[in-house]
């Protein structure tokens, strides 16, 4: 069976430094739907070490392509992209057991990193974070540190049955 990555021609035409492009907005990303870059296009080339003028004819490229979307100080990574990156923006559940006294210090940490909801909920678990896959090692390795947390479990959504 073909892979989703290999009926991507994109990413064979696209060169080292273009995907380089591409995993670095990605992991700036804030996940919106879309994944976004808030910021403009001189901060994102100071920070890849490239010229203004080189970021934007990658940019461009990678715009023609339909792997980003581009407007004033923000690049959205679309998901086209992820499949080129050979990365999933499938969402990641996170159930976590709160400490009662470190609540309310979890849940303002949880406002700063990278998810797109957190519910609290009662039961068995005291939290449930909606993330992005990408995502996932990240905010766990950051919570599996943060004081107050007792337990969690994750999981991987396979497939949307409905929307």
């Amino acid at each position: 069976m073909e892979s989703q990555v290999e009926s991507e021609p994109i990413g064979r035409e696209l060169t080292e430094r273009q995907l380089q492009i591409l995993q670095f907005l990605l992991k700036k990303a804030q996940p919106l739907r879309v994944y976004t870059v808030y910021a403009d296009q001189d901060q994102i080339a100071r920070e890849l070490g490239m010229t203004r003028q080189a970021l934007s004819v990658h940019l461009k490229k990678l715009k023609d392509f339909g792997l980003i979307r581009t407007g004033r100080e923000f690049v959205d990574v679309t998901e086209k992209a992820l499949r080129v990156l050979r990365m999933s923006g499938a969402e990641a559940i996170v159930m976590a057991k709160v400490a009662p006294k470190y609540r309310q210090q979890v849940y303002e940490k949880l406002k700063e990193m990278p998810i797109e909801k957190a519910y609290r909920v009662s039961g068995d678990y005291d939290l449930i974070i909606i993330a992005r896959e990408i995502h996932i090692n990240d905010l766990l390795r950051i919570m599996s540190q943060m004081e107050g947390i007792e337990d969690t479990r994750t999981f991987i959504s396979l497939e949307v049955i409905k929307e």
